[in-house]
C-alpha cells in the first residue's frame, strides 16, 4: 500500500497543517495542552506528534475556544484577590468530561459564567494568549478567531478597548519568530444586535483592519433576531472590502426560505454549519462557490444533527466542489481539537492519509487574509510529507 494511502491514527492527524479558518515555556504549555477527552475513546496524543504543524482553522470563537484549565486559572486568581466573587470553580461548573451542550444549554453558559469570569482586560488578555497556544500545539497552521465586540462599563472597557486588545495580542503573535501558526481576527454581529450595533461591528473592523481584522460574522442564538435588519451592515462590509462568514441554517429555526434568501443575498464568502439546507439553496452555494465550515463534534454534542458523526453532512459537502473547512467551533466548550475533528471525519468517512491531507488543503481557497497567506500554506503543504 502506497504510504499517502495508509490508513489514518491521530498521530498522522495530529502532524497533519491546518487551517482553523510563541508558545511559551513548557509550564505554560502543561497549563494548556489539552487531550481528548476520555469519553471520545480516542487515545492520547503524543508528544512527539507536536513537531510538525500544518491544518487551517477557520471557525473558532475566541471565548469558546477557552479551556477548563484555563478557566480555572482565570477563577484562582480572582478567588484569591476577592475572596467575596460568587463563581463556581470552572472544573465544578463546566465538568472536564461534560461536553453535551444543546442549544438550550449553550448560549446560557457564555452570559451567565464565562462572560462573567472573563470580565476585565487581565483576564481576556490571558485567555486569548492561552487559545493561540493551545491552537498552535495542536498543529494549527493558519487560525481566524471571531469575537463579538465586547464592552466592560465596569471595567471602563469599551468596545473598542476591546478589539484593540485582542487584535494587537495577535499582532504580536505573528510577529514571533518562534511561532508556526498566523492568527487573524472576524469580528462578529450577535443574532440579538440591534442594526446600529451592527454598524458599529462594521466601523471597529474597518477601523481595525490595519491590525489584522479580516471579515465579519454573524452568529448567536437561532432562535434569535430577524435578519434582514443587518443588511445595511453587511452590504457595506461588503463594499468596503471584508469578508463575510454567516452561521447559515444552523437549526430548523434560522433555515426558513426568507432567512436563507437574506443571506445569501449579502454575497458571503463562507457559511458556517449547513445543516438544514434545501437542495435549491445547497445548488446555489456550489453554483457560487461559496465556501463551508463544518464542525463535526459540535453539531453532534449539541444535537443539531439527527444521529451521530457517520450521519453528518460532512459526508455530502466532501463530494462537491466548494471550498470545505473542518473546524472546531467552540473547542473549550465540546472539547475536541482540530487535530481530532480530522480524525473522526478519517475514521467515520473511511479517509486515508492522502484524502486527509487533500481535505486539509482545501481550506485554503476560502481564507481571510489573503494572497500571502494562501502561498505561505501552499508551500506548507508542498514540503510536507506526514
Amino acid at each position: 500500500m502506497p504510504a499517502d494511502a495508509a490508513s489514518v491514527d491521530i498521530d498522522y492527524a495530529r502532524r497533519l497543517p491546518k487551517v482553523e479558518v510563541s508558545c511559551s515555556p513548557s509550564s505554560l504549555l502543561q497549563l494548556f495542552a489539552r487531550q481528548p477527552p476520555r469519553a471520545h475513546g480516542l487515545q492520547s496524543l503524543p508528544r512527539t506528534a507536536l513537531l510538525i504543524r500544518t491544518h487551517p482553522q477557520l471557525h473558532a470563537h475566541l471565548t469558546g475556544s477557552i479551556s477548563r484549565s484555563c478557566l480555572h486559572h482565570i477563577w484562582e486568581r480572582k478567588t484569591a484577590e476577592d475572596p467575596a466573587l460568587h463563581l463556581a470553580d470552572p472544573l465544578v461548573a463546566i465538568p472536564p468530561e461534560k461536553v453535551d451542550y444543546d442549544i438550550k444549554t449553550f448560549f446560557p453558559l457564555f452570559s451567565s459564567y464565562i462572560y462573567r469570569l472573563c470580565n476585565d482586560l487581565p483576564s481576556i488578555e490571558f485567555s486569548t494568549k492561552a487559545v493561540l497556544c493551545d491552537f498552535q500545539t495542536d498543529g494549527v497552521a493558519y487560525l481566524e478567531l471571531r469575537t463579538t465586540p465586547r464592552a466592560i462599563p465596569e471595567q471602563n472597557v469599551s468596545k473598542d478597548d476591546y478589539v484593540r486588545t485582542i487584535a494587537e495580542l495577535l499582532m504580536a503573535h505573528n510577529e514571533g519568530e518562534e511561532n508556526t501558526m498566523r492568527a487573524f481576527l472576524i469580528l462578529s454581529v450577535d443574532r440579538r444586535n440591534t442594526a446600529a450595533e451592527a454598524e458599529e461591528v462594521v466601523d471597529l473592523a474597518l477601523k481595525h483592519r490595519s491590525a489584522g481584522v479580516v471579515g465579519v460574522d454573524l452568529c448567536g442564538n437561532p432562535a434569535k433576531g430577524d435578519v434582514r435588519v443587518f443588511t445595511n451592515a453587511f452590504g457595506r462590509a461588503k463594499a468596503a472590502g471584508l469578508k463575510i462568514t454567516l452561521h447559515f441554517a444552523e437549526t430548523e429555526a434560522s433555515a426558513t426560505d426568507q432567512e436563507l434568501e437574506t443571506l445569501l443575498s449579502w454575497a458571503p464568502d463562507r457559511l458556517g454549519h449547513v445543516i438544514h439546507v434545501k437542495n435549491k439553496f445547497r445548488e446555489r452555494i456550489e453554483r457560487e462557490c461559496i465556501g463551508v465550515e463544518l464542525c463535526l463534534s459540535c453539531n453532534v454534542h449539541a444535537k443539531l444533527i439527527t444521529g451521530t458523526f457517520s450521519d453528518h453532512h460532512f459526508g455530502e459537502w466532501r463530494h462537491s466542489h466548494v471550498p470545505l473547512a473542518l473546524c472546531t467551533d467552540d473547542v473549550g466548550v465540546f472539547c475536541s481539537p482540530l487535530s481530532q475533528e480530522y480524525y473522526l471525519a478519517a475514521t467515520h468517512f473511511d479517509l486515508d492519509r492522502s484524502q486527509l491531507k487533500s481535505l486539509a488543503e482545501r481550506a485554503i481557497d476560502s481564507i481571510f487574509s489573503g494572497l500571502d497567506e494562501r502561498s505561505r500554506l501552499k508551500t506548507l503543504f508542498s514540503n510536507w510529507s506526514g
